[in-house]
């Protein structure tokens, strides 16, 4: 068992080493919105040593009443811990932070939670190591409130060797917890191709807010009606993956005609409710494009051909 290695620097402990067993492992948390927030709040509930930064440093005040550290300078707050996690908006957003106290990140691990693009978390993972720390670019998939739940899901990607060896600190913030693999840019990719479900699904929901609010039924009404239809489209997912990964969209359950057909009720519903139903032109014109290709006939899935817009890479299974 690794014993804790610290030196005192202002009053913040320098954790040289991973500790385990029955001494948590230490933590940083840098970046104290809502989400940040609650990721140190897990791990304090949890018992680790945690320290935490934000350019506001009145954030902290809070997270300091439960039992965590606030580190006034960045350099201080990760000198404090070997394991760092960022919880701001973007990759720039971290490195900006993080700049004036690159000295203090070699050996550490630095995990990133933030939205960004596939090559942002490449620069991002290039960029740690340059400056002598491990790097694991991370997502959390829920809302600050489901952080340290048992189902939820966080997914991580970097190298697999630094995941197991922080694996049980990482699970204090979900019990769901992944590592998708080596490559640092694919949790950034998982989280850009799940993500794109959200904004249409509750627009989608909005725009039936507002349909039935215009009978004078409140949006509360429908969300019983919502969540079983919503119920009903997970259930297809693993179909439609299946018909996209090998290309064979004949068995339409739900095809691109059927879509097509009801697109032409959308006008109708727009005058009778007075709701803007233009956010669908775009989606709409993607069956319509699915339909001239030739896939009228063929499952709704086929719009990945559409959407597509080169051969696709060879694909390859991730582990469960």
């Amino acid at each position: 068992m690794d014993q804790p290695s610290h030196k005192t620097t202002n009053g913040i402990q320098d954790w040289s080493t991973h500790v385990t067993g029955n001494h948590p492992t230490a933590v940083t948390i840098i970046g104290l919105g809502s989400m940040g927030t609650a990721l140190a709040e897990a791990f304090v509930k949890a018992g680790h040593p945690t320290t935490v930064w934000n350019r506001t440093a009145a954030k902290a005040a809070p997270l300091i009443a439960k039992g965590a550290t606030h580190a006034e300078a960045i350099e201080d707050a990760l000198a404090a811990s070997p394991l760092i996690i960022t919880c701001l908006t973007t990759f720039e957003d971290t490195r900006l932070a993080l700049e004036p106290a690159v000295t203090s990140l070699p050996g550490r691990v630095l995990v990133t939670l933030n939205s960004g693009s596939p090559a942002g978390a490449r620069q991002m993972g290039a960029w740690v190591i340059d400056h002598g720390a491990r790097f694991l670019a991370g997502a959390v998939k829920n809302v600050p409130s489901a952080v340290g739940a048992p189902d939820t899901l966080l997914y991580y990607s970097g190298d697999k060797t630094v995941f197991e060896e922080f694996e049980t600190t990482l699970k204090v913030l979900g019990g769901d917890t992944v590592h998708l693999g080596d490559e640092p840019d694919l949790a950034a990719l998982y989280e850009m191709a799940v993500g794109a479900i959200l904004l249409p699904a509750l627009v989608g929901f909005f725009q039936g807010a507002a349909v039935v609010q215009s009978r004078g039924l409140t949006a509360s009404s429908m969300v019983r009606f919502a969540g079983k239809w919503l119920d009903m489209i997970k259930s297809l997912l693993p179909v439609y993956a299946k018909e996209i990964d090998s290309g064979d969209y004949a068995d339409a359950a739900s095809s691109v005609n059927l879509f097509l057909a009801g697109a032409a009720h959308d006008d109708d519903l727009a005058k009778e409710a007075n709701v803007d139903t233009t956010w669908l032109a775009p989606l709409n014109d993607l069956v319509r494009r699915a339909a001239e290709a030739g896939h009228g006939d063929h499952s709704i899935s086929a719009l990945t051909e559409v959407l597509r817009k080169s051969v696709p890479v060879q694909g390859r299974r991730l582990t469960d």
